[in-house]
């Protein structure tokens, strides 16, 4: 596959307006006056029965309301819960989405029970009262916080690197373990200690600050089997391990891990920062992308994706970049060794057996004026007199149109859909 990349990147397959911009205007969706000539199609949106078996549309505590608004690309729930309504996009949003809602479930029963109010008997009202102030509104309190605390601002709300000599500090001492409680309480109900659902962080430090302030033990603070009650799905090995990380590691360790990783891979010191920094990916994001990577041993071009992972803007499009990162480790292990990735506009792998891999996790994808020109512009790059790869792949997280799959067939392009329900990615 020498030079595939340089012929790719001549195809004009690039990304000029971000890439939310990219896959929705440029891929997935054509514009209200493009051609209505019926080899094409426009997105419509569905209904839940449509696109969700019955154990994702509605469940303890929750239901997903019947309309579901599909873009091209990607399917756009509400869900209506015992805890409030959530918007959420995609279906590995969705399913993440149940499993915070039935850890805020067991949060929320866990903190009427007796073993809960017997646990915090005893200790100053005043310790609970800094712990509060400090978790939920750190920027009001750094004045009153005792001078070196400020510096573990980023890491209170999940996690607090534990120093190698610990200083005799009462508040340092019960911060650490308030960080500590909320990452393992998190872990044991396989959710995401990271997660913007405000509800579910709610929960979640009002329990670790019980645990860790007052006398309550891990095993009275998640009643009755933790994540095994509210369902973990299958994981593959990165999954697992990333998980125990994210249980055992304060953000700040992460960072170091991550950081020492990428510089094994030959990511260069100014990239690995940027990529570090980056606000909009969480430590979690960071650390299964890192991990997906690590994995990728040999393969060139592992800084692309770096490059690429910063144009995440949103959650969304986090996630976007993890699961792309999944699918890629996925593949190495399951079907060939990956050996080069370029990202020319959307992420390609070449593969040790002759095939150029398209990652890309989406709902239900519709072929568009747009999708077939970006389509042409690629294999442009990809097939030449001179080279051509023995098969390219399209490995999706949900389904294409009919017309869709037919189409991308016959540009020789081989779709394989539902890739997520046999790699174990993470929710």
């Amino acid at each position: 596959m020498q030079n595939w990349s340089q012929k790719i990147k001549k195809a004009g397959c690039s990304l000029r307006y971000g890439l939310l911009c990219f896959i929705f205007f440029t891929l997935f969706i054509s514009p209200g006056w493009a051609h209505a000539a019926s080899n094409y199609e426009a997105p419509s949106d569905k209904r839940a029965a449509e696109v969700l078996p019955a154990n994702l549309r509605s469940g303890p505590h929750f239901k997903v309301q019947d309309r579901v608004a599909a873009d091209g690309y990607m399917l756009r729930f509400m869900v209506d819960s015992d805890y409030g309504t959530f918007p959420v996009t995609g279906e590995y949003g969705l399913r993440k989405l149940i499993k915070e809602i039935q850890a805020i479930a067991t949060l929320k029963e866990t903190s009427r029970g007796e073993a809960f109010v017997e646990g915090v008997k005893g200790k100053a009202q005043e310790t609970l009262e800094f712990g509060a102030k400090l978790v939920t509104d750190p920027g009001r309190t750094l004045a009153s916080v005792p001078q070196g605390v400020a510096k573990l601002f980023d890491n209170i709300a999940t996690g607090v690197q534990k120093p190698s000599e610990p200083r005799r500090d009462p508040a340092r001492q019960e911060l650490l373990k308030v960080s500590d409680a909320k990452r393992k309480i998190a872990y044991d109900l396989g959710g995401d200690v990271y997660s913007s659902n405000r509800v579910l962080q709610n929960e979640l430090e009002g329990l670790s600050k019980a645990q860790a302030l007052g006398s309550l033990g891990v095993s009275a603070a998640i009643p009755y089997g933790g994540g095994a009650a509210v369902g973990i799905s299958r994981q593959s090995q990165t999954a697992s391990e990333v998980n125990r990380l994210l249980r055992d590691e304060s953000p700040s360790s992460l960072r170091n891990i991550n950081e020492r990783k990428l510089q094994a891979m030959g990511v260069d010191q100014s990239l690995r920062e940027r990529f570090l920094n980056h606000t909009q990916l969480s430590p979690r994001h960071k650390t299964v992308i890192v991990a997906s990577l690590e994995r990728l041993r040999g393969a060139r071009g592992r800084e692309a994706f770096i490059n690429f992972a910063l144009r995440a803007t949103d959650e969304d499009t986090a996630n976007f970049m993890q699961n792309i990162a999944e699918i890629l480790a996925a593949y190495q292990q399951t079907v060939s060794p990956i050996q080069e990735i370029v990202a020319p506009g959307v992420i390609l792998a070449a593969a040790a057996n002759g095939t150029v891999l398209i990652p890309f996790p989406l709902d239900y994808g519709v072929w568009t004026v747009r999708a077939e020109r970006v389509v042409k512009n690629t294999l442009a790059g990809l097939k030449t007199p001179s080279r051509s790869p023995a098969k390219i792949e399209f490995w999706v997280t949900g389904t294409v149109s009919p017309l869709a799959r037919q189409q991308l067939q016959a540009q020789g392009i081989e779709v394989v859909e539902n890739v997520d329900q046999r790699i174990g990615m993470m929710d």
